[in-house]
């Protein structure tokens, strides 16, 4: 009776016990990554969720401010009338747009993170693995998403409590779902690609705090964009915060709103967004 063939011999065959030198210059199959990258962007919001349920007081402080934009900034130029929203209460206009600030201000500092992979060596784990950068990217995007969901939803609750008049449809609640997860995977995309330039935690930082309030007080996040100067306008209608505040205030207001463009921009937008944070991430691990 002829021996069954004798299996060939793999990396874990060595007598060694170490990795086989085929096995250690065999390149990444790039397609295997993005076939994990369902399971990775559900693994990274995992995390975020695990993060929030163990320490909940970032949430707490975090609605901190959108409750004091809300309550002073809002009911107070809702006496002033001195902006045109439509014949709109200034409060239902101002949420929207408190919304989206509140959700880029948690992206915009996502890159700090990344940097701290990089000197906890947990990057360089990441890079070795056969998951291309770009997915690697695309999963922390989405979880920053997921994280300013949360703080999305807060804010909404907030607003409700004020009396502004949301909708509660739940086909436009997803709607704005999406659209807070597209801006936030943007704007830590954003984050992320400075980190790639800067390289250290502290400029990252104050990189993030000088364009943050141009980003905020260069959109209609406050006020209409007519009631701007001509400048000031051109900036507006390149910066994606001001079609993330157009579409949710299209949404939960009922207001006039360029949805369909708002989505397409902001999709286009995080699409570059991956791109140059995922050509930048190899810089990180020098």
């Amino acid at each position: 009776m002829s021996e069954a063939p004798a299996a060939p011999r793999t990396a874990s065959a060595d007598p060694t016990g170490a990795p086989g030198i085929d096995l250690l210059l065999r390149p990444p199959l790039p397609r295997a990554g993005w076939r994990l990258l369902p399971a990775r962007v559900i693994a990274m919001c995992a995390v975020e969720m695990q993060k929030l349920r163990h320490d909940r007081t970032e949430l707490y402080t975090r609605a901190v401010q959108p409750a004091l934009w809300l309550l002073i900034f809002g009911q107070t130029f809702t006496r002033i009338k001195a902006i045109p929203t439509g014949g709109i209460p200034y409060v239902d206009y101002l949420a929207p747009g408190i919304i989206a600030q509140s959700a880029m201000f948690i992206a915009i500092f996502y890159g700090i993170q990344i940097i701290w992979e990089r000197d906890a060596g947990i990057l360089d784990k990441l890079l070795v693995t056969p998951t291309p950068r770009s997915a690697l990217i695309t999963g922390k995007a989405f979880a920053a998403g997921v994280k300013s969901l949360i703080q999305a939803v807060v804010v909404i609750l907030i607003a409700a409590v004020l009396g502004v008049a949301l909708t509660w449809n739940p086909l436009k609640l997803l709607g704005v779902a999406a659209i807070v997860i597209l801006g936030s995977a943007f704007f830590s995309c954003l984050s992320m690609s400075i980190a790639g330039i800067v390289l250290n935690r502290d400029r990252l930082m104050g990189f993030g705090q000088a364009i943050t309030m141009p980003l905020f007080f260069g959109s209609n996040a406050l006020y209409p964009v007519s009631v701007m100067p001509g400048w000031l306008q051109a900036v507006s209608k390149v910066n994606p915060l001001s079609y993330q505040v157009d579409a949710l205030r299209g949404l939960l207001l009922g207001t006039h709103a360029h949805v369909a463009l708002d989505f397409a921009v902001l999709f286009v937008a995080g699409a570059l967004g991956i791109t140059a944070a995922s050509s930048l991430l190899g810089r990180l691990a020098r």
